[in-house]
């Protein structure tokens, strides 16, 4: 059993991500700004370097699984100074207070499939030897923690392994992402809270999913069994357009609710395919998915009947 700190612990993969820590027998403690919750949960805010510092002296983990951050590429388009500012330096942060703290312990840092940028199909699906050509400040500021992250590895020993996340979705994820805003809004529509009408961005683009479920285990294979300085690809290896994905959400909705263009939705800069390889992350820690995307499709719209009543999200 190692000792696992997980920051950015308070967002979306967070909960998952501790169930399936747990679940490995790990000891879990997680880190975000407001985590106040339990003995193991500490709140901290990472963009303070000397906090970041007292934190890890607090907890001295074996493993460090480094979330914290800002994750929307839309919201980086319109505030990119603040991207670039908080994903680079909080991660410059965790490695520095690791390095002067925890030398021996094992990062994961978590980026994103943004940083390969626009990929022919001809190349696709992706390997992690594909060359970055990020098309958004998010995917700027992915790549220069990736590279931080191998300077602080070459220069300081520290062990350092990197997960390229693909898109992914599920119970408990904001409705400021494709999939849940569609689930959101036929929800609103099923309760007659709102027109039966559901405002779309581009839907030709298509995308490799994964159900947050399978992301987070392959996050602990990658810890456990990851090489260190090696990158991996976390994802399905097929794209799926977001028109068919949004067909099966509408056909399993209780009321017909018709599709509405929306120019606000549609984004600068859009990657119309982003297909990854999966091969390494297979090969290193055996790991395979378990769930469909019809699994993760009807999960969310059971996640967003549960909050729309009242009820905890999943």
């Amino acid at each position: 059993m190692a000792r696992v700190l997980v920051t950015g612990a308070g967002g979306f993969v967070g909960p998952h991500l501790r169930t399936a820590l747990a679940a490995a027998g790990h000891d879990v403690w997680r880190t975000d700004r407001t985590l106040a919750i339990a003995p193991q949960e500490i709140p901290c805010e990472l963009t303070d370097a000397e906090g970041a510092r007292a934190l890890l002296e607090r907890v001295r983990p074996d493993a460090i699984v480094h979330l914290a951050g800002l994750s929307s590429v839309a919201y980086s388009f319109a505030h990119p100074q603040e991207v670039l500012a908080v994903n680079l330096g909080v991660a410059c942060n965790v490695l520095e207070a690791v390095r002067r703290t925890t030398p021996r312990a094992r990062v994961l840092l978590v980026g994103s499939a943004e940083q390969y940028g626009t990929v022919p199909e001809a190349e696709q699906p992706i390997r992690e030897t594909q060359p970055f050509r990020p098309a958004s400040p998010y995917a700027v500021s992915k790549v220069a923690q990736e590279f931080l992250a191998l300077q602080y590895a070459a220069t300081y020993k520290l062990d350092v392994v990197f997960a390229r996340s693909f898109n992914h979705s599920g119970p408990g994820q904001t409705d400021r992402f494709v999939l849940p805003g569609f689930a959101r809004q036929i929800v609103a529509a099923e309760r007659g809270a709102a027109e039966p009408v559901l405002r779309v961005g581009n839907l030709d683009v298509r995308r490799d999913f994964l159900d947050v479920r399978d992301v987070v285990r392959a996050y602990a294979g990658i810890l456990e069994r990851g090489t260190g300085g090696e990158a991996y690809n976390v994802c399905r290896g097929e794209a799926f357009r977001v028109r068919d994905l949004l067909d099966t959400l509408l056909r399993w909705a209780r009321v017909p609710v018709r599709i509405a263009p929306d120019p606000g939705r549609m984004r600068a800069g859009e990657i119309p395919v982003l297909c990854g390889d999966p091969t390494r992350l297979r090969d290193r820690t055996g790991w395979e998915p378990s769930l469909t995307m019809d699994d993760t499709l009807r999960d969310l719209l059971d996640d967003w009947r549960r909050r729309d009543s009242g009820g905890e999200s999943a």
